[in-house]
């Protein structure tokens, strides 16, 4: 048979692939220039800190480079960030630089210093985080109450404000990182040992994806829900910086002197922020396509529920003193959440007029939560080899380690009910939004009522 005759018979078409760039030869001139910048600030870190370094933090480093250019070719609007993050720290080093002591940079600077005491230093930095998430919150909320259309100026706002508070973020995270590093030797660590640090972290990551999903489906009108959960992150991190002076830069435990954090925890917390992000989502589902009744009964019965598994969990079945004066407290917060839902509730039409359609809410819940679950499965990975090494097996049921396997479980029954038998609809919203107790329990909540090998994060 002719093989070029057959190749133009009406009806075959041709193969996809003739013709096609491949993957380098795609990249613009943008593209290769953000590269180069990537690569020169990689060299200047290993010229410049490579001796405060080990093997370990050297061979992150240098995959870091690839990863944060491929990110940056992947997502556009990472190259602006990252180039503002770097212009920041460093400038925010320099002045540092200027003020030394007996051992390095001296932090009394950061109380002295305009540029320092006002925006650069990390605690500076994470306040203006704070204050611009809360911003933000209320300006996507203001959007349902404003214009109408797809997108509303209010909403558009809120958004650019969530880009810089991602922005101030991460700056005082890195600001922080170099900070800890000019206390004495040996003290400088990654900034997610504890819980201040890791709510800086859960708050921008989680902001980022949602940031994210908001370009891909090209609405801002989900900003409000997931927004609130970050505000409500960052309620606590103030909180907990006042009540503990969280903020100081603490050495680290001999558990937590490890590369194996450096990985574990950021990889657990892209599973923390996709999962709140699909729980937010899910009560935008539950808003739209519920019963004013089935949305009453539910968001009272969930989270009394978690009250009950609490205190059952803390204090056995019988109610002590310590219960019963502890119990105001929960009735207060449960209270105020049923208070909060009934309103939403009551708004429920201004709130989910401009929500996408229900089978773009599910399809946004799904790809959270199995992006969230293959980190988190690899997080739990790399925590069992870190127990390993700093206790001498790789799982000993301690409570943390027993939540984390509950929070897999969870979602793992999720995606397979999804996969295998076509979950969908409130079912699955229900589920998603319930799965978010659950995890906040497993990181904050073994952290206030259960003791165990993890108890450096205790509050």
């Amino acid at each position: 048979m002719n093989t070029a005759s057959t190749a133009l018979k009406p009806g075959l078409a041709p193969s996809k692939t003739l013709g096609r760039q491949g993957y380098f030869t795609q990249r613009s001139v943008a593209d290769w220039l953000f590269a180069a910048m990537i690569l020169g600030g990689g060299l200047f870190a290993f010229q410049r800190y490579g001796v405060s370094m080990n093997g370990y933090e050297k061979g992150i480093l240098t995959f870091a480079v690839p990863a944060l250019i491929a990110l940056g070719w992947f997502w556009r609007p990472l190259r602006l960030l990252t180039l503002c993050v770097g212009i920041a720290s460093l400038s925010a080093i320099q002045l540092y630089g200027q003020h030394s002591d007996s051992f390095g940079a001296d932090l009394a600077a950061a109380d002295q210093v305009f540029w320092l005491k006002y925006m650069l230093s990390s605690q500076s930095a994470i306040m203006w985080m704070s204050v611009l998430f809360y911003m933000s919150t209320l300006f996507y909320w203001g959007g349902f109450f404003t214009q109408r259309g797809n997108n509303s100026t209010a909403e558009l706002i809120g958004s650019k404000l969530a880009w810089g508070a991602v922005f101030m973020a991460l700056t005082g995270t890195m600001v922080r990182w170099f900070e800890s590093h000019q206390i004495g030797p040996d003290i400088g660590h990654i900034p997610v040992s504890n819980l201040y640090e890791v709510f800086v972290l859960f708050a921008w990551l989680t902001a980022l994806f949602y940031l994210y999903y908001e370009a891909r489906f090209k609405t801002r009108a989900l900003g409000a829900y997931v927004l609130l959960v970050i505000s409500t992150a960052v309620s606590f991190l103030i909180w907990y910086t006042v009540a503990r002076d969280a903020q100081e830069i603490q050495p680290l435990v001999p558990a937590l002197q490890s590369w194996w954090m450096k990985i574990h925890v950021p990889a657990n917390f892209v599973g923390y922020g996709t999962f709140a992000l699909s729980a937010m989502v899910g009560l935008a589902y539950l808003l739209k396509a519920a019963t004013p009744r089935a949305l009453l009964v539910g968001l009272v019965a969930v989270p009394a529920a978690v009250i009950v598994t609490i205190v059952a969990t803390r204090f056995g079945a019988g109610l002590s003193p310590e219960v019963v004066a502890g119990l105001d407290g929960w009735v207060r917060k449960v209270a105020g959440l049923t208070a909060f839902f009934g309103l939403c509730i009551a708004l429920r039409h201004k709130l989910t007029a401009r929500l996408p359609e229900l089978v773009i809410l599910d399809d946004l819940m799904y790809k959270a939560i199995a992006l969230g679950f293959a980190f988190f499965t690899i997080a739990t990975i790399l925590g069992a080899f870190w127990a390993a090494e700093a206790w001498g097996g790789y799982w000993s049921w301690d409570p943390k380690e027993t939540w984390a396997l509950i929070v897999w479980l969870n979602y793992a029954a999720w995606l397979h009910m999804r996969l295998m038998k076509g979950l969908r609809g409130t079912v699955s919203a229900w589920w998603a939004l319930g799965g978010l107790l659950v995890t906040t329990f497993a990181f904050l909540g073994v952290n206030m009522f259960l003791s165990g090998l993890h108890s450096y994060g205790t509050l």
